[in-house]
């Protein structure tokens, strides 16, 4: 009989895009149930059927709401009660914090909390003291904490979140990169043409559109570019959140009015937009280990990313991309000049480079097999 995992995210956003393909390679070791809130985009019923496991709605909100989070608590208490699963294993802040509650009150013998973005890196005041507290009771409540990478590991030392020993899976990354799926293959290309336009140089941002992804310096970085070199443009592509992080006014304005930027909205397929751009910029505040940054580069992207966790362990500075003070629009607009002007030299160098960098850290195969390494060292 197979020893059973709760793998426990906040939305099921997350069990369906960050650990696509993920659980139904861990469902031939385990009996896998995923846990999560279930969303109209990515619904759990697409994720079972997917990953063949099973999976179990609760619903869970990714603000602080004090009485739903209570009721969510007392959600999983009840489920892993009844399930007695020998693993739970949980990324994404709330999902992270309840699941690990909840794991502990059960007494499981094995609660493993991942480590992604930390909130905390970009907040302020007393909400910044709140969410250090909630990363310390994950912590405290989790019998092995992951860091997604080298710099999420730094950041959990160097901020006393947790005394317990840190190990990075592989070279990083959650659920590492298909880098067969992204590939410019025939079929990619073919729809590439349909976004490319001619003798133009391209940027692409891929992600939410909102402030603490660097949208706004983005923005106006852009469209001074743009007065001096009019044959540049830039994809947008993501949802525009209206209510959480919101980008400015003044930017939404700049957006809407400028046909240089092109709002391409929320993709399931990502692939054509990056082999039609000719550079990734991700000017993001903070980060955990951004899939966003692998997949560009299997698809042959160099990247402008800013100094942050998991962005400066996938670019190497010249060879792959650049790097940048995170926050800082006129290093931003000088960085998008510099691969603007040398597009046809050292630009052609990075893209040459970035494919393999990703291919032999990142491979998706190796990450599955280091996690499962790991889970049946736990079941020793």
């Amino acid at each position: 009989m197979k020893q059973k995992i709760i793998r426990v995210t906040t939305v099921s956003d997350s069990l369906a895009i960050l650990l696509k393909g993920q659980l139904k390679f861990l469902s031939h070791y385990y009996e896998v149930i995923g846990v999560a809130s279930d969303s109209s985009g990515n619904p759990l019923a697409d994720v079972e059927r997917r990953e063949n496991i099973r999976c179990v709605n609760i619903q869970m909100h990714r603000e602080i709401s004090i009485w739903d989070d209570v009721i969510a608590l007392g959600k999983l208490i009840k489920l892993i009660r009844k399930e007695k699963p020998y693993i739970v294993h949980a990324n994404t802040p709330k999902g992270s914090l309840l699941a690990m509650l909840a794991a502990w009150c059960n007494q499981v013998p094995c609660r493993v909390y991942t480590v992604t973005g930390l909130r905390f890196e970009t907040a302020t005041g007393l909400f910044r003291l709140l969410l250090i507290a909630m990363e310390k009771v994950t912590c405290a409540c989790a019998t092995k904490v992951i860091p997604e990478g080298e710099g999420v590991k730094k950041t959990l030392i160097a901020n006393a979140i947790t005394s317990k020993p840190l190990k990075v899976i592989l070279n990083g990354n959650i659920n590492g990169i298909d880098v067969e799926y992204f590939n410019c293959s025939q079929e990619v290309m073919n729809h590439r043409k349909l976004i490319k336009e001619e003798n133009t140089f391209d940027y692409i941002f891929v992600g939410r559109m909102v402030k603490d992804k660097g949208v706004n310096e983005l923005i106006h970085a852009f469209l001074k570019l743009y007065t001096f070199y009019p044959s540049v443009r830039l994809y947008l592509v993501g949802d525009f959140e209206r209510n959480l992080d919101p980008i400015a006014d003044d930017v939404q304005q700049i957006i809407k009015e400028n046909s240089a930027i092109k709002v391409w909205g929320f993709q399931n397929d990502v692939r054509p937009f990056f082999a039609a751009a000719d550079v990734l910029v991700f000017p993001s505040y903070r980060e955990g280990f951004p899939n966003v940054v692998l997949q560009a580069g299997a698809m042959r992207l160099p990247a402008i990313v800013t100094d942050i966790n998991g962005c400066n362990e996938i670019i190497q500075d010249g060879v792959n991309g650049k790097i940048i003070p995170p926050r800082d629009e006129n290093a931003l607009y000088e960085v998008m000049k510099w691969f603007y002007e040398h597009r046809n030299d050292e630009v052609k160098k990075m893209e040459e480079q970035a494919r393999p960098m990703i291919v032999e850290r990142y491979e998706q195969h190796k990450v599955w097999e280091a996690l499962l390494a790991e889970y049946q060292l736990l079941s020793k």
